[in-house]
């Protein structure tokens, strides 16, 4: 998927982005919703060409962020860049193997994997993948990275022991967000035919494929791995949320427009999703059949791409503003952040 810079501004948008944009200005913290969520702190990284999938380290405080020619490692609690891993073509994000010490980069324009040493951030090699890779996932059972090739519509399967290549998987469309089951298997939504696709893990073939109706173009997925539910984010202001092992849509709860990402926290049964019209939508899961949209945070305009902290349940978005530069649009110095949402 082309990088998550802020969606085009569309009228009904332009009151909640001027608003919004206040964040950048040290105003007073935001007040709580029903849900109690709200932006506790506003990080600012500076500039970025673009941006787009960010994986956090909760055991690390480290956040890592896909920035067009580099990754931003941020440490969420002292609100600092960590360290960059440069010289990287169209890096999309990183998939983590924090039992492995490795981190997995998607770059886009090499049609490659740079593997990186997670303690010191410096390059171990880098693999081959298909076309156009896009998203990862990190399979703890199968020890395996998976990058989604969008325009070979294929999985290329990378052993993160040693980074050789233990195959490919025919998907039979175009990719996004990818989730492991923590059982061996695979889920990726497939996009162009709103589609849910498993996959085995370990012998690289198709399981099930499900219809994701009335799911229109699906874009981010988490996942509830004890209730087995699957959380898909759709551009027609749903989200879809279907049964892993019988392809059964359960729920279909109202979310934002312009929606990128989606987060299960296990901890607290809650489910967001990240909307470029600037909100965070929050769902609570009653049971695994029964779910009820809780609130509707405010964030800040742009901010459509996100990751789950672990330990605090806080939520992390990015988020930036670009104008007019040589050859196009251009980031504006000091207004790539990293807002950080919770309680």
């Amino acid at each position: 998927m082309p990088f998550k810079s802020p969606i085009t501004t569309l009228k009904s948008l332009v009151s909640t982005a001027a608003t919004l944009a206040a964040g950048f200005v040290g105003v007073a913290p935001a007040i709580a919703g029903p849900s109690g969520y709200h932006v506790l702190k506003t990080i600012t990284i500076g500039s970025a060409k673009g941006w787009d999938y960010l994986t956090m380290d909760s055991a690390a405080r480290r956040l890592y962020i896909g920035a067009s020619d580099h990754v931003e490692v941020v440490d969420v609690d002292s609100g600092t860049v960590a360290g960059k891993i440069g010289d990287l073509a169209d890096v999309h994000g990183v998939a983590l193997a924090p039992d492995l010490g490795r981190g997995f980069t998607v770059n886009g324009d090499t049609n490659s994997s740079t593997i990186i040493d997670l303690k010191t951030l410096k390059k171990i090699g880098d693999v081959r993948t298909g076309k156009s890779p896009d998203s990862m996932s990190y399979d703890g059972v199968t020890k395996r990275v998976f990058i989604m090739n969008v325009e070979d519509k294929t999985a290329t399967a990378i052993n993160a022991s040693n980074g050789t290549v233990a195959g490919t998987v025919a998907l039979g469309g175009r990719p996004e967000f990818a989730v492991a089951d923590g059982k061996g298997s695979v889920f990726v939504n497939i996009t162009d035919k709103s589609e849910m696709l498993e996959f085995d893990g370990r012998k690289l073939v198709a399981i099930h494929r499900w219809s994701l109706a009335p799911c229109d173009t699906p874009s981010g997925l988490s996942m509830d791995q004890k209730n087995r539910r699957l959380f898909s984010v759709c551009q027609n202001k749903m989200m879809v949320i279907m049964n892993a092992d019988n392809g059964r849509v359960v729920a279909t709860p109202a979310i934002g427009e312009g929606v990128d990402a989606s987060v299960f926290d296990p901890d607290t049964q809650l489910a967001f999703a990240s909307n470029g019209e600037g909100t965070l939508s929050v769902i609570h899961e009653d049971s695994p059949d029964k779910f009820t949209v809780m609130d509707k945070v405010p964030t800040q305009f742009g901010a459509r791409t996100m990751a789950l902290d672990t330990k605090t349940h806080n939520i992390l978005l990015v988020t930036g503003k670009r104008g007019p530069g040589p050859g196009g649009l251009a980031a504006r110095p000091n207004t790539f952040v990293v807002l950080v949402v919770g309680k």
